[in-house]
């Protein structure tokens, strides 16, 4: 049993059957390779979900309800969002396959295209964002004691958004080509911005004013705004492999714009299906009362730490699919993602005990004793956390294969399946066990645990039957 399972971990466990194009690298090669492309990917991933993580922990002084206006924005910014991570996927694809096809000058030229895309998206979206702010919070399901420091914390990050968008473009593109470090440093950079104006302008320290909630967007917006310095500035860094004029990005080319839209076609399609399948499942959990989704809230931030080890690999994944394809090496394609999958199930694995024996200790993380609903905040989120730990291992798993699967420019597969999953199963689900059932919001974490084993077992059928090896960006 023991050699079986260690089969599984191997170049040659992991090839199987498979028809090699040439000569494929020892077991510790494979995963050093991987190693390098994906631990500054990880840790930058880790450091933006820290953004919303640290935002929830130092808002919470504030009470339940900031809690919850705050999380009231996540789900109508992740639909704007969706856009540009749209965009991004495709960004990836092309620019990693250039980078293996060793065409330099496509690379430039692609980056260049999607930068006037986004800016011009950036500024039409985040416009109507500000402009419908507070019909969107009543819709996300915002009542009288949210509903203010809702509208006001997401008219500020709409602004902010403008920035996170075209430094997502230039540092999706850097890590495409394999310089994953500058986009850590941006990130990094962000955060601790963010946490030190966090500190300054919640409850006002050192001088600075008390605003509360409005603080709190005013901190994201200066971290958001240092972050697109720094990604424009590694564009004129000399050992940078993007090299390009800023009149380069406003000469539309139809024929470099039209694969970027392609690919990420399917990618959007698949977060606007995402983005409303979760922001259904986020209205019938803040039905459940202030304390209730205040408790969900804090969860997601907490799963979130899941989330971020898996997209890290999920993005290293992702770049090293397509530079492979781009090399005409569809074996070592498919070894990577199988690779960072295994990764993945490691570092799950750790997070399932952090949950399981650690999730008390998580909870008073995010809650004040003195607060009337402490306690019942406290209860329903350790059994919250049960269910999260069982999830944890099928979350990181399905990202690192959905990554895979959009280096290779397979999209629309992707969003089918997020369309099943997400936004038809996933609410449906949560309806049924919230409502009827009365499970009240553990209800809705089973649906999500159900959502993240059904998408895991279709992303990881169609990875491993190799289809997406033949798809042309």
């Amino acid at each position: 049993m023991v050699s079986n399972l260690k089969r599984l971990f191997t170049v040659k466990g992991m090839m199987g059957k498979r028809e090699t194009n040439g000569e494929l690298p020892r077991t510790g090669q494979l995963y050093n390779g991987l190693f390098k492309m994906a631990w500054p990917a990880t840790v930058e991933s880790v450091m933006m979900g820290m953004v919303s993580f640290v935002d929830t922990i130092m808002v919470s002084v504030l009470g339940s309800a900031a809690i919850a206006s705050v999380g009231l924005t996540n789900q109508p910014r992740m639909i704007i969002f969706a856009v540009f991570f749209a965009l991004n996927v495709g960004v990836t694809a092309i620019v990693s396959r250039r980078r293996g096809q060793e065409d330099k000058e496509g690379a430039n030229k692609s980056l260049a295209q999607a930068l006037s895309l986004c800016f011009f998206l950036a500024v039409l979206l985040c416009g109507i964002g500000i402009a419908v702010a507070e019909p969107f919070m009543v819709l996300a399901g915002a009542n009288e004691d949210t509903l203010a420091d809702a509208t006001v914390y997401f008219r500020i990050i709409m602004v902010g958004m403008l920035f996170t968008a075209l430094s997502g473009v230039i540092n999706t593109a850097q890590r495409a080509t394999g310089n994953t470090k500058i986009a850590m440093r941006t990130n990094l950079t962000a955060n601790l911005i963010n946490i030190c104006f966090n500190y300054l302008l919640i409850s006002g320290r050192l001088g600075f004013p008390a605003l509360g909630v409005r603080g709190a967007a005013i901190a994201l917006l200066l971290g958001s705004v240092v972050a697109c310095t720094m990604s424009v500035l590694s564009l004129r860094d000399k050992s940078s492999y993007f090299s390009f004029g800023l009149g380069d990005c406003f000469k539309l080319r139809p024929e470099i714009l039209m694969p970027l839209i392609r690919v990420g076609t399917g990618a959007g399609i698949e977060q606007v299906f995402m983005r409303i399948g979760f922001f259904v499942y986020a209205v019938m959990v803040a039905k459940l009362g202030t304390t209730a989704f205040a408790t969900h809230l804090i969860c997601m931030n907490i799963i979130g730490l899941s989330y971020t080890f898996g997209e890290g690999l999920g993005v290293a994944s992702s770049a090293l699919v397509g530079q492979n394809l781009g090399k005409k090496r569809p074996d070592l394609a498919s070894l990577y993602g199988k690779a960072g999958q295994r990764v993945g199930i490691f570092i799950s694995l750790g997070l399932v005990l952090l949950f399981v024996f650690g999730g008390n200790m998580l909870m008073h993380l995010f809650t004040d004793p003195t607060e009337a609903d402490y306690n019942e905040i406290i209860s329903m989120g350790v059994l919250i956390l049960y269910i999260i730990a069982a999830s944890s291992p099928a979350q990181i798993s399905q990202i690192i294969f959905a990554g895979g699967l959009r280096g290779a420019g397979d999209t629309k597969y992707v969003a089918v399946i997020s369309l099943v999953s997400i936004a038809i199963v996933r609410p449906l689900l949560t309806y049924l066990f919230c409502f009827p059932l009365g499970m009240g919001v553990a209800g809705a974490w089973l649906s999500l645990l159900i959502d993240h084993y059904t998408r895991v077992l279709f992303y990881g059928i169609r990875f491993s039957g190799g289809k997406w090896c033949g798809i042309c960006v």
